[in-house]
């Protein structure tokens, strides 16, 4: 009777890297913040840490840019290097790994013939449906085979970026090729849509972390989308809200509402209608995002963000609770809030003051009590 090989889990790999115990539960306490969870899920991250297998990642490039990839390397929370080396195994990635030509085809066929089930299929970019797929071809083979040969025995497959997700700017009008984002083509399987382009490095790591800790996919969206990253707009967490609230918006690039931070709603900023993390998490370890840097958010993580005009010219409408309100009548709702605001506190006054007016004469005129 042969002994089963032994589970490498991500403590393993630390220990052997030389991290201290500290060290360890550090990582783990910055894990947890970076998902939004609470310090009592620590112990719990650490428990997955210490006593599940790494998981198989096989990570394919198809219609893509390879932008996913670059922004992955450049996470700060969990470091990247945490992720690929300690947390997962990442047996196939033609961007990342060593290995070439066949012998890269093989190691990915034996990861789904030794690992049915358990494996992460990690997509960057679409497939083109068009003409046989022969405008993404590996090995001979096209995109669409590959991607369809290696999502039949995975556990779950992750839709990196906006290519991927809902097809960017390869599916754009008139899309000759006929390219088609992942959930489109790959229906038998789980799908986590990651859209963005690209998507920020941390909502990457962090979603590889939770499959990991908690041995299940993360909660969804009707979209897809895991809803601890993409579940508020990033208009609602925006710090120039307050300005979009109060009608004070920048007119033209470099303008006195511009130099004093006003909101780029009428700029095309698209933060109202899209759905995201960047003002909270920001990019480059979370120095700034677009919008802190004075220009408007392109909705990339959106739907179709390319077919929805000029990225310079403002929304017709903004969907808010309830409304659909344009600048100038927020500016309009304002004013009026605040004048009604001004009304009531006269009203109150007025009426507050005409009370106590009749309490007086009604106590001036009631007979004192004899004792």
């Amino acid at each position: 009777m042969t002994d089963s090989p032994k589970i490498i889990t991500t403590y393993d790999v630390l220990k052997q890297h030389g991290v201290s115990r500290r060290s360890f539960i550090k990582f783990c306490s910055m894990t947890a913040a970076a998902l939004g969870l609470d310090y009592t899920m620590v112990p719990k991250i650490v428990e997955a840490m210490e006593t599940k297998q790494r998981i198989p990642v096989l990570w394919l490039h198809g219609l893509e840019c390879t932008c996913c990839s670059e922004s992955f390397i450049r996470s700060s929370h969990p470091l990247v290097q945490d992720v690929i080396f300690n947390m997962i195994s990442l047996d196939y990635d033609e961007t990342l790994q060593a290995a070439a030509g066949h012998q890269a085809e093989e190691i990915r066929k034996k990861i789904i013939k030794e690992y049915p089930g358990q494996y992460i299929l990690a997509v960057e970019g679409n497939a083109p449906t068009k003409d046989g797929g022969v405008y993404c071809t590996i090995a001979g083979e096209s995109f669409v085979d590959i991607l369809e040969e290696t999502a039949e025995h995975a556990y779950a497959v992750v839709a990196w970026g906006s290519c991927a997700s809902n097809g960017c700017v390869q599916a754009a009008a008139p899309n000759p090729t006929g390219a088609q984002p992942v959930h489109e083509l790959i229906t038998n399987k789980p799908v986590i849509n990651v859209p963005g382009c690209p998507p920020i490095a941390e909502v990457m790591t962090g979603v590889l972390t939770y499959i990991l800790t908690f041995g299940k996919l993360p909660e969804l969206d009707r979209f897809k989308r895991p809803t601890m990253f993409y579940g508020q707009r990033i208009h609602d967490k925006c710090y120039r809200r307050s300005f979009f609230d109060a009608g004070q918006f920048v007119e033209q690039w470099d303008d006195d509402g511009a130099r004093k931070g006003w909101c780029l709603y009428k700029m095309g900023c698209r933060g109202p209608m899209t759905y995201n993390s960047c003002s909270t998490i920001k990019w480059n370890n979370g120095v700034s995002f677009p919008i802190g840097s004075g220009h408007g958010c392109l909705g990339c993580s959106e739907d179709n963000f390319w077919d929805n005009g000029s990225f310079y010219n403002r929304l017709s409408s903004v969907p808010l609770p309830g409304v659909e309100s344009t600048p100038e009548e927020i500016g309009k709702i304002a004013a009026v809030a605040a004048g009604v605001g001004v009304g009531a506190h006269a009203v109150s006054h007025i009426i507050s003051k005409t009370i106590k007016n009749a309490k007086e004469k009604k106590a001036e005129s009631k007979p004192e009590e004899k004792e």
